[in-house]
């Protein structure tokens, strides 16, 4: 299912059907309120409105277009109770995002600093000692708070005279405005908001989803000839073209080697695809060990999510006349919220490049603006120029990072990490050459060609070691010896 998020701001209803009309199965409409708690309060504070107005104008404008019952409308941004779902159904929404309230329910104090890995519940933290010793949650306080949500809204339905929730679902008569004459906000014209569409379609979506394509045929296939060499743990070699509709590509085949033999079971036993072609989105999406794609041409956003380990390999067509640090070979958000494994890249990936990763390796040569965001283990090396806003809320693991046009340190966020030098850092310096020679070995890649033949008496001196500031550098230093591509202990 493809599922698209839009803001809630005006003109969201006509944005809303063309992602209805590019074959978008769900729609989230997010109000300004709620969010991670990470979230700058100018972002909570200014950004977006409310999530009746964005919800309204979109429920509108997609039944007077009659699409509405080609797509499934969702809302969130701040909900928290009964009456809030049901005013949501009322405007046109058929389902309901729920974070802060479920958080809360947990222990969640809302101090807003899920970016600092030191979260005082233990609940936004891979602390060890803070989610052991303080985080008091368990399930069945979510399942509380969600059986009284469901049942404040059973009874506000039977109050209302409804008795089926997809019968509340754009009945705005069931709304009135309130009159806020002698109170602030008493210039406010909301009727807008409850009048009825005449339009030529729904109000909700029926029955098929408005998906024309089938993006899992090559799952299927994958899982199909590998269950038994999975099972046997025999290990094997295919060969499989790709195309842009196949999305998440491999993740099936790695959910069956987790399932039978743990997130690392078979990495002595791997699997290996070798691919060709324009990969669509999500391509080696919660990796598990034992599985290794290597993809000749490129991929769509969101490479390596969720990786648990394995490998991914990513580079161009044999021959091809440019240079691979100049070119994009994946989209935005690769290795999101990774935790093992390798990816390998010969050319540069979008913005927000390895946001959350919290333990995986990488080789790429280039990013976009917001890399390594709110990362908290892993390595990262970069073999070319960085977006603005590197390293913001970075808590943990460490980068290398080539400025060769001395530019990096102006598009670095310092408030928790440091630029240093590798000059004079002999392991690290060992450390570095060989994962670039294991880049090399991996891509092919002409630019780690390039900065292995002038390694020591140009490009060494060009890194720089991007570290959180808590992080000791003699826990960077500390071992002596590092195979190519091995990720160094970082003692927090």
């Amino acid at each position: 299912m493809i599922s698209v998020k839009l803001v809630s701001e005006p003109g969201v209803g006509t944005i809303a059907t063309g992602v209805v009309k590019a074959y978008a199965d769900m729609i989230t409409v997010s109000g300004y309120d709620g969010g991670t708690g990470a979230s700058p309060l100018t972002s909570v504070k200014y950004a977006g409105s409310p999530w009746e107005l964005g919800l309204a104008e979109t429920q509108q404008a997609l039944v007077a277009n009659g699409l509405r019952h080609r797509v499934r409308l969702q809302v969130d941004g701040g909900l928290k109770t009964g009456t809030d779902i049901v005013k949501a159904a009322i405007l046109g929404a058929e389902s309901f995002g729920f974070g802060t309230g479920p958080l809360i329910s947990l222990g969640c104090k809302f101090l807003r600093i899920c970016h600092l890995n030191n979260c005082a519940t233990g609940i936004a933290t891979q602390d060890e000692t803070l989610r052991r010793e303080y985080f008091a949650g368990v399930p069945e306080m979510v399942m509380n708070y969600f059986r009284f949500l469901v049942e404040e809204t059973r009874t506000i339905m039977a109050q209302l005279g409804v008795t089926r929730f997809i019968d509340l679902i754009g009945r705005v008569d069931l709304l009135r405005e309130v009159d806020l004459a002698g109170k602030d906000g008493s210039g406010l014209k909301l009727g807008r908001i409850l009048s009825p569409v005449n339009g030529r379609g729904e109000q909700v979506c029926h029955g098929q989803l408005n998906s024309h394509v089938d993006p899992g045929q090559l799952n299927l296939k994958l899982v199909e000839q590998f269950t038994q060499v999975v099972k046997e743990k025999s290990g094997g070699n295919a060969d499989f073209s790709v195309r842009n509709t196949d999305r998440a590509v491999g993740a099936s085949l790695s959910g069956l080697i987790a399932a039978l033999h743990g997130n690392k079971g078979m990495e002595d036993a791997p699997v290996t695809l070798s691919l060709s072609g324009s990969c669509g989105q999500s391509f080696g999406a919660w990796n598990a060990g034992g599985l290794h794609m290597k993809l000749t041409g490129d991929a769509n956003d969101y490479v390596g999510k969720g990786m648990a380990g394995g490998k991914l390999v990513i580079r161009p067509p044999a021959g091809v006349s440019y240079r691979s640090h100049e070119a994009v070979i994946m989209g935005n958000t690769c290795l999101y919220g990774a935790t093992g494994g390798w990816l390998y890249g010969a050319g540069r990936a979008g913005e927000r490049f390895c946001v959350r990763n919290s333990g995986a390796g990488a080789v790429i040569e280039g990013i976009g603006d917001n890399g390594c965001e709110y990362m908290t283990g892993g390595s990262v090396t970069i073999l070319g120029e960085t977006g603005v806003n590197f390293g913001a809320g970075m808590t943990g693991g460490f980068c290398y990072v080539l400025d060769e046009f001395d530019a990096f340190s102006s598009r670095v966020n310092g408030e928790l990490i440091e630029i240093l030098p590798l000059k004079g850092m002999e392991q690290l310096q060992e450390h570095l050459r060989g994962i670039i020679t294991r880049h090399l070995e991996e891509t092919g890649s002409g630019r780690a060609e390039q900065i292995l033949e002038r390694f020591e008496e140009q490009y060494c001196e060009l890194f720089k070691l991007v570290k959180p500031k808590t992080t000791e550098l003699s826990s960077l230093l500390g071992r002596r010896t590092h195979s190519p591509g091995e990720t160094l202990q970082v003692v927090q």
